[in-house]
């Protein structure tokens, strides 16, 4: 049945080989759509490392006229004394200085070495109750504390991820981290904190590294945002009486406040756009798609009315008949998906996408094939229908 079948198809070659690049297309932009879904969905469920509801993000932006303005050891007494103002407002559960902010976009990301080999991780500055401000949760050492500024080597906190490449199943803590540049103090490690991802829930897993920004230190780097958690059910209006308290610790400075729920809705409109355009630009591929597919057998129906007859005549049945036709359309979308799938293999293979884990791949090319085989019989349902009544004398007609 499948030599006759194939041979059916081979002499329609032109008009099949079309259809086939059709069905090849679309099995292409289908798995793109499923698999960038997939791998959202499937970064959505890991845990997140933080918790985001309830705290609000101050940008600073420190003022160029003011004499002290690039004098850092000024700078940094303005940072503490906001932080300490912030820290008595009624509201304010807990405030910490931070160089990046989660959700937001771009960030800090730095290369270091391990025993020669090359390890890429998401970097961070941040001061004293961090900790408390994201409610990270901390797995083995402890946070920052501001008399580990006086230490001769720098302390740093580090997320599960990045203790696992660099340690495997050993303690980290206390342990120097990398191999030491020239211009930098070492690193030694002094907590580990759940798997941090800094990029939100739609992002995958990564390595990241917290390095401690001391107020107290002449050489402590400046942050720039402030990371407020306020008690819940805090109004709005509280925003007001926060800029004007920081207002009047820095009058030269500007502050402008954004609740982390907002920059995380930000950050899921960035990364959900493309997928819904791709997602709508694949339906309508499949609609018309379909609508060809449709044309074409209703074509060929017509064109095989005198073949179709004979069939009826020398007895076979209109079961028979219409699986024939559903039996050629699914050879003909396999042909299609074999194509694509060769194509769509190469990325594991050349390893194009690195973050695409197996599980991810091996399903958005599984709903790829089951939407495309599903269209495809649909597609063939009703002129496979029509083509299973014809009877023998029509065949006369074409004579």
């Amino acid at each position: 049945m499948t030599r006759h079948l194939l041979k059916l198809i081979w002499n329609r070659k032109r008009s099949n080989a079309l259809m086939i690049l059709e069905i090849c297309v679309s099995f292409l932009v289908v798995f793109m759509v499923a698999t960038l879904g997939l791998f959202f969905l499937d970064n959505y469920r890991l845990p997140l490392g933080f918790e985001w509801r309830n705290v609000w993000d101050v940008r600073i932006g420190m003022g160029r006229n003011e004499a002290n303005a690039g004098d850092a050891a000024a700078q940094q007494a303005f940072l503490a004394r906001l932080i300490q103002e912030v820290r008595s407002l009624e509201p304010v559960e807990a405030v910490a200085g931070s160089y990046v902010v989660p959700f937001d976009q771009g960030g800090w990301e730095g290369t270091y070495k391990v025993r020669g080999r090359s390890v890429e991780t998401g970097v961070d500055r941040a001061t004293v109750g961090l900790d408390k401000a994201l409610r990270l949760r901390l797995v083995a050492g402890r946070w920052f504390e501001e008399p580990d500024a006086a230490q001769s080597w720098e302390p740093v906190v580090i997320d599960q991820d990045l203790a696992r490449v660099v340690y495997g199943a050993a303690d980290p803590v206390g342990k120097a981290l990398f191999d030491p540049r020239p211009e930098e103090r070492q690193f030694r490690v002094v907590g580990v904190v759940s798997d941090f991802r800094k990029g939100g829930e739609l992002l995958p897993k990564g390595n990241f590294l917290f390095r401690f920004a001391s107020l107290d230190h002449p050489q402590g780097q400046s942050f720039r945002n402030l990371l407020v958690r306020v008690r819940p059910g805090t109004r709005a209006v509280f925003e007001e009486a926060l800029v004007k308290r920081m207002q009047e610790v820095a009058p030269d400075w500007s502050f402008e406040v954004r609740p982390l729920p907002q920059v995380r809705a930000t950050a899921f409109r960035f990364l959900l756009t493309p997928l819904i355009v791709a997602g709508t630009v694949a339906f309508f591929l499949l609609l018309m798609v379909g609508l060809g597919l449709i044309g074409v057998l209703w074509q060929n129906l017509l064109q095989r009315t005198r073949e179709i007859g004979l069939r009826r005549a020398a007895g076979a049945s209109r079961a028979s008949v219409h699986r024939q036709v559903l039996l050629e359309q699914i050879v003909l979308t396999s042909l299609g998906v074999l194509l694509g799938t060769l194509l769509v293999i190469q990325v594991p293979i050349l390893h194009l996408i690195g973050v695409l884990s197996p599980g991810v791949f091996t399903a958005g090319l599984l709903a790829a094939m089951a939407a495309m085989y599903l269209l495809s019989v649909l597609c063939a349902l009703y002129p496979s229908s029509l083509a299973s009544r014809v009877q023998p004398a029509e065949a006369l007609r074409y004579e």
